[in-house]
């Protein structure tokens, strides 16, 4: 059966439906999100937290608010300020890539399955898989 396949240049089954994760990124550039925190140091020198979410699309970037110590609560408020700012604006995510960073929990979660919007996390210490927020 392998020689058959072969011979008509169909892969074997486990290679012909998985799809890689650039493809996925490319296929659906317009639908996905991807969040992640970032700091930066202030004129007097205190550190602050960002939270920032970039639309793959366009590569529109949506600064959610910067505090010195944040926690879960302050996050999930921040992705809901996100879901209304979205809804203002008429865009269709269907897709939000974040890390497995301890701020996200399930009420985090739950604020973008409510708009039916899958939360996709990233692999440990794989950076690469959220590349465009990295940077």
């Amino acid at each position: 059966m392998w020689e058959i396949l072969k011979q008509h240049g169909i892969e074997p089954a486990p290679e012909r439906d998985r799809q890689t994760w650039a493809a996925f990124l490319r296929s659906q550039s317009h639908a996905i999100l991807a969040c992640d925190y970032f700091t930066a140091t202030t004129l007097n020198g205190a550190t602050v937290h960002v939270f920032a979410v970039i639309e793959h699309a366009n590569r529109r970037i949506r600064i959610l608010g910067a505090t010195a110590h944040p926690t879960a609560d302050w996050a999930t408020q921040a992705a809901r300020n996100l879901i209304m700012d979205l809804q203002d604006a008429g865009a269709t995510v269907t897709h939000l890539i974040r890390d497995r960073d301890s701020k996200y929990t399930r009420a985090f979660d739950a604020v973008f399955a409510a708009e039916v919007i899958e939360i996709v996390t990233t692999g440990i210490r794989v950076p690469r898989m959220n590349a465009i927020m990295e940077r």
